[in-house]
C-alpha cells in the first residue's frame, strides 16, 4: 500500500496544505510520494513503516529548520514524538446500551463505540458507520463524570475499540481517524485493522502557546492501494480532505455557542439530550438529573468562551446560516444532490453528523428556516438510516 509506506509524509503534506503552503513548489515533491504516486511493489510491513519514519522524520526536521531561519512557526513546531494507538487485552467491563446489528455486514469487524449521543465528533462517527452499513455496539458515557472511559488515556469522545486479528482491541480515540481508519480497511479487508490503525500515529508538538499537544496529522487520509488509485480522483480526494477539515475547524466551532446560547436553550438542549440519549434507562436519576443542570449550566459558561475564542460576534445564529450557505453553494456549483455526486461522501457524512448533533434544538430549527441546508441534510439522512442495521 503505498499510502502506507509514506505514512508520515501525508503527516508533512497534510499539514502544510493547511498552513498554506500548498503554493510553495518544493511541496510538489511531498505529493509526489503521497497516496497511488508510487508504482513499486509493496515490501514487508516492517520495511514500511521504517522507511516511512525514517522519510517522515527527515522531511519533518527540514521544514523544522526552515521555520527556524524563516523565523516562521517558532512555537509552533513539531516534536517528533511519535505515539502508536493503544491495545487492549479486552473490552473494559462497561454497559451496552444496545447495539446496531446489520445482516448485511460482511467487514468481520468487531466494533465499540464509546461516546455521547449528541456530541457532533460522535454524530458524525455513527452517520459514518450507518453509512457503511457496519454493525457495532455502543456505550453511552456520562457527559459529567466519565466513569465508562475512565480506563482510557483520552478523556475525550468517541472512542472507538476495534478487534484485531490477535484478539486485542485497538483504541482509536480522533473521529476522523476513526472514519479514514476503518475507510482504509473496507477498501482493502486484507490488511489488519490494527496494522493500518498504526500508521496514523498521534504526534507531538508545540502550540502557540508553548504547550507540548498531539495530533493525528493524517487523520483525513484514506490509504489506498497503490494499483487502485486513479489520478482522476485526486482533485475529488483533495476536496474531500478539505471540507472534512472544514466540518472540524470551523463548523464544530459554531455548535456549542449555538444550542447554549442562553440559559434556557442550554436546559432545553440537555433535556433533549436525555431524550434522545435514553439518560433515564442508561443512567440513575439523581445522575441524569446531574448532567443535564450541571451540563447544561457547565456548556452555558463554556459557550462564551467559545465564542471569544473563535471571535464570534453576539449574534451566533449568523455564523451557523453562513456556513450553512457556504456548504450547499458549494454543492449547488456542482449541481448534484451530494458533494460526493449521487451518493454521500466522507465530507458529506463529517458535516452532516456536525449538523445531526444539534437536530432537535432551536438552533437547528433556526437554520432550516433561514437557510437551504434543509433538503441536503434530509437527503443523506434518508441514506444514512437505510443503510443502518436493526437497532438491538
Amino acid at each position: 500500500m503505498a499510502t502506507i509506506r509514506l505514512g508520515p509524509i501525508v503527516n508533512f503534506a497534510f499539514r502544510t496544505t493547511l498552513r498554506g503552503i500548498s503554493r510553495n513548489p518544493n511541496v510538489n515533491f511531498v505529493r509526489h510520494l503521497t497516496t497511488g504516486a508510487g508504482k513499486r511493489s509493496p515490501t514487508g510491513t516492517l520495511g514500511l513503516a521504517m522507511k516511512g519514519v525514517f522519510v517522515g522524520a527527515l522531511v519533518g526536521t527540514g521544514w523544522s529548520g526552515y521555520q527556524f531561519f524563516t523565523g516562521s512557526g517558532t512555537t509552533d513546531h513539531m516534536l517528533h514524538e511519535h505515539v502508536p494507538p493503544k491495545l487492549l487485552e479486552k473490552v473494559p467491563d462497561v454497559k451496552i446500551i444496545r447495539k446496531i446489528v446489520n445482516p448485511k455486514d460482511t467487514s468481520g469487524l468487531e466494533l465499540v463505540l464509546f461516546q455521547f449521543q449528541t456530541c457532533p465528533f460522535c454524530c458524525k462517527v455513527r452517520a459514518f458507520l450507518d453509512y457503511m452499513g457496519l454493525s457495532y455496539s455502543v456505550v453511552e458515557v456520562d457527559a459529567v463524570l466519565r466513569q465508562d472511559i475512565r480506563w482510557s488515556d483520552s478523556k475525550k469522545v468517541p472512542i472507538l475499540l476495534a478487534k484485531t486479528s490477535n484478539g486485542k482491541y485497538v483504541q482509536l480515540t480522533d473521529s476522523s481517524m476513526i472514519v479514514s481508519v476503518i475507510t482504509s480497511y473496507l477498501r482493502d479487508t486484507k490488511h489488519d485493522i490494527g496494522e493500518l490503525a498504526r500508521y496514523y500515529p498521534s504526534i507531538s508538538y508545540e502550540n502557540d502557546a508553548g504547550k507540548k499537544v498531539f495530533d493525528i496529522m493524517n487523520k483525513y487520509f484514506v490509504m489506498l492501494d497503490g494499483k487502485n488509485y486513479e489520478a482522476k480522483n485526486k482533485e475529488a480526494q483533495e476536496e474531500e480532505r478539505k471540507w472534512r477539515a472544514w466540518a472540524d475547524d470551523h463548523m464544530v466551532h459554531l455548535i456549542s455557542p449555538n444550542v447554549y446560547r442562553t440559559m434556557d436553550e442550554a436546559l432545553e438542549t440537555f433535556n433533549w439530550f436525555a431524550e434522545v440519549g435514553d439518560w433515564n434507562n442508561s443512567f440513575p436519576s439523581w445522575e441524569r438529573n446531574l448532567m443535564v443542570y450541571v451540563g447544561a449550566f457547565a456548556m452555558w459558561g463554556i459557550s462564551k468562551r467559545l465564542k471569544k475564542r473563535h471571535q464570534l460576534s453576539d449574534d451566533v445564529r449568523s455564523h451557523i446560516y453562513d456556513a450553512c450557505d457556504r456548504w450547499i453553494a458549494e454543492i449547488d456549483k456542482r449541481k448534484t444532490t451530494f458533494l460526493g455526486g449521487k451518493q454521500p461522501n466522507l465530507a458529506d457524512l463529517a458535516v452532516f453528523g456536525v449538523l445531526n448533533s444539534m437536530e432537535g434544538c432551536q438552533a437547528f430549527t433556526d437554520c432550516l428556516e433561514n437557510t437551504n441546508i434543509g433538503p441536503w441534510f434530509f437527503a443523506v439522512k434518508e441514506q444514512v438510516l437505510k443503510n443502518r442495521g436493526n437497532v438491538v
